[in-house]
């Protein structure tokens, strides 16, 4: 069974990368994964969460949301809380980040990072994490250009890619139609120097083995080590 697009098991949907999407924020870019869009924000605050003022160091967390016609059907607008899912997925992107920051040069402020999602055809949690660390070195390269910092406080790049067993093969990136009939689904997060930060990974109809989630991972780092190939080149493009 060929993939959608005629894709290899191994191969990334097309990647877009596009920095300062939004003007206003201190930091931005627009990550697209083929259909999935996901608008990424950094917003620098000059204070930090109560529990954390006196400590001298700094806070990055992260608000995730789908738009009501990012997907197939109008999805109501989570005005009141977050369902669930939502909690987890800007859970998982506040983590991610912060593996990459050294909160004690970031000192005393806060960086929201604000992910929305424009256009779901799987992989939001993905396409986010790896265009918010873009849009976080931006906002704390433009802090060193106008002098609030003496360095940056990213140490490095985060990227996260999903990876999934279907009809018994192992693919890369998956889109909505490969994810929903998925036997195993897996997202995996790590850094530039290849520390991992997350394995998420569920056998939705039934067990993989452990050599399949080594085959998984292996797919997944190549994965990873082309959308940091990608952030490198959108943060030339924008002179950082």
């Amino acid at each position: 069974m060929s993939r959608p697009g005629g894709r290899r098991p191994d191969a990334l949907r097309p990647v877009r990368l596009e920095p300062g999407a939004a003007p206003f924020a201190e930091g931005s870019c627009l990550a697209s994964f083929g259909v999935t869009s996901v608008l990424c924000t950094a917003s620098v605050m000059d204070e930090v969460p109560p529990w954390r003022r006196g400590s001298g160091e700094g806070w990055v967390t992260a608000e995730y949301a789908m738009l009501p016609r990012s997907t197939q059907r109008r999805t109501s607008r989570e005005r009141a809380y977050p369902r669930g899912r939502t909690q987890e997925i800007q859970r998982l992107i506040g983590r991610s980040l912060r593996a990459a920051v050294d909160l004690g040069a970031l000192g005393e402020r806060q960086i929201i990072i604000d992910c929305d999602v424009l256009a779901a055809d799987g992989g939001t949690r993905t396409a986010a994490i790896t265009g918010a660390a873009v849009a976080l070195e931006l906002a704390c390269s433009r802090l060193v250009g106008e002098g609030e910092l003496a360095r940056s406080p990213m140490r490095e790049l985060v990227a996260a890619v999903s990876v999934g067993m279907v009809d018994g093969r192992v693919l890369l990136d998956l889109e909505y139609v490969e994810d929903a009939g998925a036997d195993v689904d897996l997202n995996l997060v790590a850094l530039q120097t290849g520390g991992l930060i997350e394995v998420q990974g569920t056998g939705e109809a039934g067990t993989f083995s452990r050599d399949e989630l080594d085959e998984m991972l292996d797919l997944g780092e190549a994965g990873i080590a082309e959308l940091l190939a990608a952030q490198r080149a959108a943060l030339r493009a924008a002179g950082v």
